[in-house]
C-alpha cells in the first residue's frame, strides 16, 4: 500500500497522457443533466469531479451510487460509468438502466464486463491500467472524468492543467506531507474520527472516511460546514475522548462560513482533547484536493502501521461480493 500511495503522482501523469490520447465526440441528443455513476474507490472520483465544475458546468451533476437511475434519466441525459475493474455490479445494473432509458453512455474502466458492455453497444469509453485495489487508482478516474468534462464543454478549459499543478504540488510537498501524516495519525489513533470540512470539499470527507475505513480499518463518519451547524454539532454535546475531530482548512470558505467552521473548532475542543486541522495547499479548488487525497491517503496508510494492520486486507468486502454470486 505504501508503494500504490507513492505512485499517486505517477498516475496522475500517466492518466495525463491517457487523456491526451483519447477524444471524445459530442452526443447527437441536447444533454440536460449528467449522471456519474461508480461504487466505493471507482465512485468517489465522480463526486469530487462533480464538485470541481459545479460553478462552470452549464447542466446539473448528479453522482450515483446504487443499481437504479433516478426518473428523470432519459434521451437527453449523459450517464458516466466509472467502474475500475469493469465488473462493479451496481454500475452494470445502472448502465442497463441507462441503456433501456435511451441516455448517452460513457464508459471509464481498466476492462472487464464494462468494457464489453460498450464495445457491444457502440458506447465511447476509455481503458485505464488495472490490477490493482480501486482506492490506489483515484487519479485515473478523476482525469478521465475531466477529460471528458471538458472535451464536451462541461468543464473550466484549465481543469487538466489545474491536476498537473496538483501533482506538481504533491512532489515538491512530499516530505512535508509524510511527516503531517505521521503527527495527525498519532493523534487520531484509537479513537473514532469525525472529519470535516466546507461543502464543496464534501467528496474530500467522503474519501477521507473510506481510506480510514479500508486501510485503517476504523469506524468514521464526515460532514460538511454549514450543514453539520443544524444538527452534529449539538450531537457534540455528548462527546467524549473516544472521539476526534479531523477539520479541514481550505482558505476559501466565504466570511461566513469560515466563522462557523473556527467555532466549530472552538466547540468540539472542549468535548474532545483530539481536535486535528490540516491545511490544504494550492491556488484552486483542484489543486487542494489533490493535495488532500494524497495527505489523507498517508493518515490512513500510517494509522494502520501504527496499529499493525493490513490495510490491503478487504475480506468482508470479498465475503460480500461471493454471496451475492451466489444469486442467479
Amino acid at each position: 500500500m505504501e508503494k500504490l500511495i507513492q505512485e499517486f503522482s505517477s498516475n496522475i501523469s500517466e492518466a495525463l497522457e491517457i487523456a491526451a490520447k483519447t477524444t471524445f465526440t459530442k452526443p447527437n441528443n441536447d444533454i440536460r443533466n449528467i449522471v456519474i455513476c461508480g461504487m466505493g474507490g471507482s465512485g468517489i472520483g465522480g463526486k469530487i469531479v462533480s464538485q470541481w465544475v459545479e460553478n462552470y458546468c452549464p447542466v446539473p451533476v448528479l453522482s450515483i451510487q446504487d443499481y437504479e437511475l433516478p426518473a428523470f434519466v432519459d434521451k437527453h441525459s449523459l450517464v458516466i460509468g466509472s467502474s475500475y475493474s469493469g465488473n462493479t455490479e451496481e454500475t452494470l445494473f445502472a448502465l442497463e438502466d441507462a441503456k433501456q432509458k435511451g441516455a448517452t453512455i460513457l464508459g471509464i474502466c481498466s476492462g472487464g464486463a464494462l468494457e464489453t458492455f460498450c464495445k457491444t453497444n457502440n458506447y465511447q469509453y476509455v481503458i485505464v491500467p488495472g490490477g490493482n485495489p480501486p482506492r490506489t487508482a483515484l487519479a485515473f478516474s478523476l482525469v478521465q472524468l475531466c477529460n471528458i468534462f471538458l472535451q464536451l464543454g462541461y468543464a473550466q478549459k484549465t481543469i487538466l492543467n489545474e491536476i498537473s499543478n496538483g501533482k506538481n504540488i504533491i512532489d515538491s510537498e512530499f516530505i512535508h506531507i509524510k511527516s503531517e501524516a505521521m503527527r495527525v495519525a498519532k493523534e487520531l489513533q484509537k479513537r473514532t474520527v469525525a472529519v470535516y470540512a466546507g461543502s464543496s470539499y464534501e467528496g474530500i470527507t467522503i474519501r477521507a472516511k473510506q481510506q480510514l475505513n479500508e486501510n485503517s480499518k476504523e469506524l468514521c463518519w464526515q460532514h460538511v460546514i454549514p450543514e453539520m451547524n443544524h444538527n452534529e454539532l449539538v450531537g457534540w454535546g455528548g462527546g467524549d475522548n473516544r472521539y476526534a475531530c479531523l477539520f479541514i482548512q481550505t482558505g476559501d470558505l466565504t466570511m461566513r462560513n469560515q466563522k462557523r467552521f473556527d467555532i466549530s473548532v472552538e466547540r468540539t475542543k472542549s468535548k474532545t482533547d483530539k481536535v486535528e486541522i490540516i491545511q490544504a495547499k494550492g491556488a484552486t479548488i483542484v489543486e487542494k484536493s489533490i493535495y488532500l487525497i494524497h495527505l489523507i491517503d498517508w493518515i490512513s496508510l500510517y494509522l494502520s502501521d501504527l496499529k499493525h494492520g493490513d490495510p490491503i486486507e478487504i475480506e468482508i468486502i470479498d465475503y460480500l461480493k461471493a454471496e451475492l454470486g451466489k444469486i442467479k
